[in-house]
Formats: structure tokens, sequence, C-alpha cells
């Protein structure tokens, strides 16, 4: 089986100076360097490590929204290293999903209406739009919130709203950035337990960044990020690619 994510080799500088004149060799700054990374469909992967190990930069790389500085980084068999804009964002909109640690709900939307709004943009015929958001909001429990805004949601029930908007147009790919670093150990256990019911109950994979030590306990497989760099990839339960 092919992998459904392949990270190989890649590096992620940033320039210190913004300008084109002090572009050199000595002033930008490395947030990921030489990285690895396979992952098969299916599986459950934390990304951990300080703030500042390069996270969320290689969250970013997996997720096309942001493109290496060398290497190659291939989702479900297409090269998204050398896709232009309009390529990757059709890429990133078809195979993944994210969720994010701030919910990025639209605020003048229902909990539907968030969750319907990937479709939308998609094209999606109405019908089926909505058949596919009852399905996606019953499998995170929130049916009965459906009409509900962001704001009358618990910070719980807002990311559960975040879970199901990532999984509605069915993506390859699931990502999350610090997905429990705003909610409370009561609520950040459920999401832990929602994610990973779906995970196997759905086959979703998961990638997801975090330092969070509730989270890794639930996680089979943690890549482990210092200074931009993989230290170790272990795995708890099956077998690692790393």
């Amino acid at each position: 089986m092919d992998d459904l994510v392949n990270v190989e080799s890649v590096s992620r500088r940033f320039p210190l100076d913004s300008s084109p004149a002090h572009h050199s060799a000595h002033r930008f700054v490395c947030a990921l360097s030489d990285a690895n990374l396979r992952v098969s469909a299916g599986e459950f992967l934390a990304i951990s490590g300080p703030s500042g190990s390069g996270k969320s930069t290689l969250l970013n790389l997996i997720g096309c929204i942001d493109q290496p500085t060398s290497g190659r980084i291939r989702i479900d068999g297409v090269d998204a290293s050398e896709l232009q804009p309009n390529a990757m964002t059709t890429l990133r909109r078809k195979k993944i999903g994210f969720v994010f640690q701030t919910f990025n709900l639209i605020p003048v939307f229902t909990a539907a209406e968030n969750v319907e709004y990937p479709l939308l943009i998609q094209g999606v015929p109405r019908d089926e739009r909505r058949r596919r958001t009852e399905e996606a909001l019953d499998s995170v429990g929130l049916s009965t919130r459906a009409q509900q805004r962001p704001d009358l949601l618990s910070g719980g029930e807002r990311q559960r709203i975040a879970v199901a908007r990532a999984i509605v147009h069915r993506p390859a790919l699931v990502l999350a950035d610090e997905p429990t670093a705003n909610l409370d150990t009561h609520n950040a256990k459920q999401l832990i337990d929602l994610m990973r019911d779906l995970n196997i109950r759905l086959g979703l994979t998961f990638i997801f960044s975090t330092h969070d030590a509730r989270l890794l306990e639930h996680t089979p497989r943690i890549v482990r990020l210092i200074d931009g760099q993989v230290i170790s990839d272990t795995c708890v339960e099956g077998v690692c690619h790393g």
C-alpha cells in the first residue's frame, strides 16, 4: 500500500529580514531541517515537541498551506511540493480537513452552516450537502445543536463542530493543530475520545500537533521534534514507517 503522506528530506527556512538585499544564507532561520515522515492511511499520529520545535511548520507543509524550501511532500500520491497555488488549494480542499485550536468557526453561521460550508465551496448539490452535514453532526454527537450559533456553544461543543466541519467532505487526511489547547481536562478527554473513535470507526487518518500529555497518552504513534529536527518516531501500537 502506498503512503498517504510521504515527507522526504524536507526543510523550511524563513528569512529574518524581509528585504531582498538581506536574503543571504546567514539571515535565515531554519524552522524544519531534513525531516522525513511516512504515514499510512488509517493512522492516528501526534507530532510532539516544545514551542518552536517545528510542529506547526511541519503540519502546515503537510496541509499544503506552505511549501518546503527543499525536499518533497506527497499527499495521497500527489507531489504537493511543486504544485501551483490553485492546484494546492484544490488538493487541500479535496484531500485534507483541518481542526484549529481556536476553532475558526464563522460566528454568524449556525453549527450546521459552519459544517456545511466546505461542501458549499466545492459546489456539492444542496440535498447532498444537507445529508452529509447531518451525518457529520451526528458523528460528533451534536445533531441537537445544529441550529445554534457558536457563541451559544461551549468550548468543547465548538471544537466538536470544528471536527464535523473537517470530516464533512470525506477527506483522506485530518490535520489538527493543538486541538486541546483551549479546552479543560473534561472537554479535552471528550475530544480525544471522539477523534480516536472516528479514526477507528471510519478509518480516518489523523495527524495532529500537540504538547498536551493528555492527548499523547491516547496516541499510538508519536513523532517528536526538537529544534526543527525529528528526534524520535515511537509506536505504541502497530508498526512505524519512521
